[in-house]
Order: C-alpha cells, then sequence, then structure tokens
C-alpha cells in the first residue's frame, strides 16, 4: 500500500527535530454544497531541523515516533 503524502505549511519549528504543519483541505458541505475548507494539524519529524514558518512541505505518513509524531518531512515545495 503507499504511504499517504500531504502538502502543508509549517506553523512551529521550535522543538528539536519536530515540525508542525497545517494541511488544509477542500470539501464541499453534503447538504449545502457550499466549500468548506478543513484544517489539520501533523507533527513531523525533520532530522536536520531545516525548515522554517511559513514553508511549504510535502510530509509522508510514517510509523510512530513519538506519542504524537507519526509523520515524516520528505522536502520543501517551491512555488512561483
Amino acid at each position: 500500500m503507499p504511504k499517504k503524502e500531504n502538502i502543508g505549511i509549517v506553523t512551529s519549528n521550535k522543538m528539536n527535530k519536530t515540525i508542525i504543519v497545517t494541511v488544509k483541505t477542500k470539501i464541499a458541505h453534503k447538504r449545502y454544497n457550499k466549500i468548506i475548507t478543513r484544517t489539520n494539524k501533523y507533527y513531523a519529524h525533520d532530522e536536520n531541523n531545516s525548515c522554517n514558518l511559513g514553508d511549504i512541505v510535502k510530509i509522508q505518513e510514517h510509523r510512530p515516533l513519538s506519542k504524537n509524531k507519526h509523520w515524516k518531512f520528505i522536502e520543501k515545495i517551491h512555488k512561483s
């Protein structure tokens, strides 16, 4: 089975080797068909502490590394 991947924005990098990534997904409401933005925060492992606030990054599902950390940092996304 392929591992899940998400793209989001780094909202915190204050922990050692850990970042918090906010992922926004847009869905349609079942009854009203209005577009709703859902927000999830994921703790991701950043081995080299290379991410900064506001970076757009790709994270991948991983085995549990701690109580909350189940994702790992893959790469920075450069959008122009």
